[in-house]
C-alpha cells in the first residue's frame, strides 16, 4: 500500500492530498477513487484511507481508521557522521533511515576531505531532507528522521549530550556493541568517521563528555558502510530486527 507522510495532523474523516505527494499519487502512481493509502502524521499516527477523488494537483481521500504507527524502533538514534567525500552522505542518509535512524546531525571533522561552504551545505541539507523523506516513505517508517544543519566536531560533541548514552566508533578499537548496550537506552549517539576516521583528540573529546569507544572489529569498513553496520549492530541488540 501506498505511504505518505501529512505536514498537519488530520482531525476529520475526510482530508485533502496536495503538492507533491497529490502529484505522485496521480501521475506517477496512477491510483484511481477506490484505491487505499495511508497516511502518516506529524504525532505519528497512522491513517487507513479510500481515495474519493483524484485530480493532477489534489487527491481527496476518505479515512477509514487511525491507530498509532508501531513501525519506529524502540530507541532513538541520532547519527553524527563525519562528512564522507562525494555523493556518499546521500547513501548513507538513504539506508540509515531505512533502518531506523531517528536523526542525522553531519559534521566536520579534523580528516574530513570533504569541506563545502556554507551555501553548498545549506543546499546539500536541503537534498538531504528530501532524501530522507523519501527513504522514509519507502521504507514506511513513522516519522521522517530529521537532518540538521552540518556542525563541527565540537559542536556534535556538545549536542549528543541530550542522550541517555554515546558510542564512538573507532578503527583502533574498542568495546563491543553488545558490551556496552547491556541495557537499551532511549536514546543513542553514535559517532561515525570519514575515509580518514578520528583523530584519537576527538575520541578523547566524546570520552570526556562521558561516552564510551566501540569497534566494528579487525576489518576496516569504508565510509559509507561503517553507520549502516554499527546501526544495524546496534538496532539487532537492542531487539529491533524481531
Amino acid at each position: 500500500m501506498a505511504w505518505f507522510f501529512t505536514e498537519d495532523e488530520v482531525k476529520s474523516d475526510s482530508h485533502m492530498i496536495e503538492g507533491e505527494n497529490a502529484r505522485h499519487i496521480a501521475k506517477s502512481l496512477r491510483m484511481k477513487t477506490g484505491e487505499e493509502l495511508t497516511l502518516v502524521t506529524p504525532s505519528g499516527e497512522q491513517l487507513e484511507c479510500v481515495i474519493s477523488s483524484v485530480t493532477d494537483s489534489n487527491v481527496a481521500v476518505n479515512v477509514t481508521d487511525r491507530f498509532p504507527c508501531e513501525n519506529e524502533p524502540n530507541v532513538r538514534i541520532t547519527l553524527y557522521q563525519a562528512l564522507p567525500k562525494g555523493d556518499k552522505m546521500e547513501y548513507i542518509i538513504q539506508k540509515c533511515v531505512e533502518l531506523g535512524i531517528t536523526r542525522i546531525v553531519p559534521v566536520i571533522s579534523n580528516r574530513c576531505v570533504s569541506r563545502p561552504d556554507e551555501k553548498s551545505l545549506i543546499k546539500k541539507q536541503k537534498r538531504w531532507q528530501k532524501i530522507a523523506r523519501e527513504a522514509a516513505q519507502q521504507s514506511r517508517r513513522g516519522i521522517i528522521p530529521a537532518v540538521d544543519p552540518a556542525v563541527s566536531f565540537k559542536k556534535a560533541v556538545e549536542l549528543s549530550k541530550e542522550n541517555e548514552q554515546n558510542i564512538i566508533f573507532y578503527e583502533l578499537g574498542g568495546d563491543s556493541v553488545k558490551k556496552l548496550i547491556s541495557k537499551p537506552p532511549q536514546t543513542l549517539g553514535m559517532f561515525i568517521g570519514s575515509e580518514g576516521g578520528f583523530e584519537e583528540s576527538e575520541v578523547e573529546l566524546v570520552l570526556s563528555s562521558g561516552g564510551s569507544k566501540a569497534t566494528l572489529g579487525k576489518r576496516i569498513l569504508r565510509a559509507e558502510t561503517a553507520p549502516l553496520a554499527a546501526l544495524s549492530i546496534i538496532m539487532y541488540a537492542t531487539g529491533n530486527f524481531e
